[in-house]
């Protein structure tokens, strides 16, 4: 893989206090993650803790209507375990009739991160809220999400909306691990969850965590734990994708109406406060269509893949 510089990204000057400084993205790039605490403010927090209730709800009356609409087939992910079946993810937030999705990817917060991070021309690539539920304490295997060439930066912004604790099976990460594919058949088999220099990740509501999407990641089993939410947004640049894929520019452009529509519903939300200064080039400026609904869940259809030990991936003993 190719060493990362990204020297070609046009990066924003610091215009706000949300855009990130040189010092924190250097220890991005350096370690693959970055943890900015208290960083989504109190009321669009309290907005996001109530949409993600109700999307769980809204998972749980979908499944009981016995799931037949194909169209949201993949909305709402389940899982069985030993105690039961379980719901642990829920894809395309902002179609599910809670405005406060699409305040919080309009937010300053979020945009100047992902302009820091991805430059003028970020795109919202995915959008969904994972979860562990009370008493489901299944673990997350050490993974990649998404394997790239690392010519450009490609990150999800994760926001926790409750609290993570190391004993309540926080995150963990492996810092640095973000520079090539890894082998996590032998990363598990020599260390478990506990590799040389592992981070483990203990987060309260409203703190955000960065992380490359190739850094190594995973969290263990536990049990009886409160529930723990998080909302994963990822970013990647319109020219990483039209460069590498696996999407169109018919796709990108659709992605990219979301933006307007996400600073349309943090301005009515949040009038008193100074929206961001979106600065895409005109080139990648998207056209809003009349269909809103459409607007509002772009499905992907394909996926960069990531990395994890997998059944076939295990060396046979000789």
């Amino acid at each position: 893989m190719a060493t990362a510089t990204y020297e070609h990204i046009s990066h924003a000057v610091e215009r706000t206090p949300y855009h990130l400084t040189p010092e924190q993205i250097a220890f991005f790039d350096a370690n693959g993650y970055l943890i900015l605490r208290n960083w989504v403010p109190a009321d669009l927090l309290t907005r996001l803790q109530d949409a993600g209730d109700a999307w769980i709800q809204q998972g749980w009356d979908f499944q009981a209507e016995g799931a037949s609409a194909d169209s949201d087939a993949d909305d709402y992910n389940f899982s069985d375990r030993p105690t039961g079946r379980v719901m642990f993810r829920v894809n395309y937030l902002h179609n599910k009739g809670q405005d406060a999705s699409l305040e919080l990817l309009g937010s300053p917060q979020v945009m100047a991160v992902a302009e820091s991070l991805c430059g003028s021309n970020f795109v919202p690539t995915y959008e969904s809220m994972v979860f562990k539920e009370k008493n489901d304490g299944a673990p997350i295997i050490w993974h990649q999400d998404a394997v790239h060439p690392r010519n450009f930066r490609i990150f999800n912004f994760d926001l926790y909306l409750d609290p993570s604790t190391a004993d309540g099976g926080a995150l963990r990460v492996l810092a640095k691990t973000q520079s090539h594919k890894q082998d996590f058949c032998t990363l598990e088999a020599q260390y478990g969850w506990n590799p040389p220099d592992v981070v483990v990740v203990e987060m309260q509501p409203g703190d955000v965590l960065l992380h490359d999407v190739m850094v190594a990641h995973g969290s263990p089993k536990v049990e009886g734990k409160a529930r723990r939410r998080t909302i994963y947004y990822e970013f990647r640049a319109a020219e990483q994708i039209l460069t590498e894929g696996p999407w169109d520019r018919d796709w990108v452009d659709r992605r990219l109406r979301l933006l307007p529509l996400g600073l349309a519903a943090y301005q009515s939300a949040f009038p008193a406060r100074d929206p961001f200064d979106w600065n895409i080039q005109e080139a990648y400026r998207p056209d809003s269509s009349a269909d809103r609904a459409e607007e509002l869940k772009i499905a992907h259809g394909v996926h960069t893949s990531g990395a994890y030990c997998s059944a076939g991936d295990v060396p046979t003993k000789s």
